[in-house]
């Protein structure tokens, strides 16, 4: 599942550099004085097209995660985006949303839990809140809660849940 999307993103990252090859800048042009280009980032961060939630990805494994994090939010605001929710999330997890990221990073993964959805980006978020719940990362210790993630996860077809599942059995 990550790696479509991984793959994905990294095709927009790369195609964005090949459409958008600019001269090396001179000493008029290192003063940026023109509207933003359809292909940087942080032109999509204000968009109204859905698509631009795959250039959050790009925008974060490319460094910019600043407008990586707009955009999610703005996705995540829009259109309730549990894909959005899950990169947000690890951007967090990694330190580059501020303080208290981890507590922010497992909201939104109840929160992507929380969705209708049944596969897809759901289901890994259901398995991560699980996972949140099971170790207390970023949230009260509930082991109960975390069973219940973790076999809605696995009745989804998620593989990791009901590897969690027996590894929790066994003790």
């Amino acid at each position: 599942m990550w790696a479509v999307g991984g793959a994905l993103g990294l095709c927009l990252a790369v195609a964005g550099v090949a459409l958008h090859a600019e001269p090396s800048p001179t000493a008029e042009t290192l003063v940026d004085e023109r509207p933003e280009s359809d292909l940087s980032y942080t032109a999509w961060v204000d968009s109204n097209k859905r698509f631009k939630c795959l250039y959050g990805y790009a925008a974060d494994k490319t460094g910019d995660h600043e407008a990586a994090i707009r955009i999610f939010e703005d996705c995540i605001d829009r259109w309730e985006d549990v894909y959005s929710m899950i990169w947000l999330a690890q951007i967090l997890e990694n330190g580059q949303g501020g303080p208290n990221g981890v507590e922010r990073a497992t909201a939104l993964m109840k929160r992507g839990a929380a969705h209708p959805d049944t596969s897809g980006y759901a289901t890994l978020a259901r398995y991560h809140y699980g996972m949140a719940l099971l170790s207390g990362h970023g949230v009260e210790k509930d082991e109960t809660g975390a069973r219940r993630w973790l076999e809605r996860a696995a009745r989804e077809g998620l593989p990791e849940a009901q590897e969690q599942l027996d590894r929790m059995a066994e003790h």
